[in-house]
């Protein structure tokens, strides 16, 4: 009997979260060897007995591909969703890719927050910066889109604090820095497109229903 349902496409951020999340969906039932394959050079990959296509994309475009409707469902870290700042649904939190955001610079700048005087703050997430400093802290800051090692930005003079990830806290440390606040706690997520989660939604409820029923089984392992 034919099968007339539509591909349900599913972006990944490519990396561990990947990784964890097809963990996840074997754990479910839901195989793709061909993802598993080193040497494929296949960019899109399908289930058939559930209609599925997985894709696997740069973290930071996986809300835009999820967003227009190039995939209905994402898995991105909270970090990548809230600096995107796209028009989607988030759904699930999948509890791994544990870290925080965070302010941190040396010990000295701790009293320039507290007294909210105008400071440079570098990031790779102006937008979280932005919004963390003007709409919650309500201080004045001038900030500085860097690229890669922000923790070079207070040591060599460009800012006085940083806003970055913080998993260990042991980078900062071996550079004479430290966390001075916290913003939020960060970890992988599941989004959904908003056209879709109406058009397919019992399909894609029963995908994160599926991811929900594993996440509760290795909590009770």
């Amino acid at each position: 009997m034919e099968d007339n349902r539509r591909y349900i496409t599913i972006a990944l951020a490519k990396g561990r979260l990947a990784k964890k999340t097809m963990d996840l969906f074997e754990n479910m039932g839901i195989l793709c060897e061909e993802m598993k394959d080193p040497e494929s050079r296949k960019l899109v990959f399908t289930n058939e007995e559930w209609k599925l296509k997985f894709f696997l994309a740069k973290a930071n475009d996986v809300p835009t591909f999820v967003e227009y409707g190039a995939a209905d469902i994402g898995v991105v870290g909270k970090d990548t969703i809230d600096e995107e700042n796209r028009r989607l649904y988030e759904v699930l939190d999948l509890g791994f890719g544990k870290c925080r955001m965070c302010v941190a610079g040396p010990e000295s700048a701790r009293e320039l927050l507290q007294h909210g005087e105008r400071i440079r703050v570098a990031s790779k997430y102006p937008e979280i910066a932005k919004d963390y400093f003007h709409n919650k802290k309500h201080q004045t800051v001038e900030i500085i889109k860097l690229n890669g090692s922000v923790e070079l930005a207070p040591i060599v003079g460009l800012s006085e604090v940083i806003v970055d990830i913080v998993e260990t806290g042991s980078t900062l440390k071996q550079n004479g820095l430290c966390v001075l606040e916290e913003i939020c706690d960060l970890s992988a997520r599941v989004v959904v497109n908003r056209v879709s989660m109406k058009m397919e939604q019992e399909r894609i409820r029963t995908i994160i229903n599926g991811l929900k029923d594993e996440l509760a089984k290795k909590e009770q392992a």
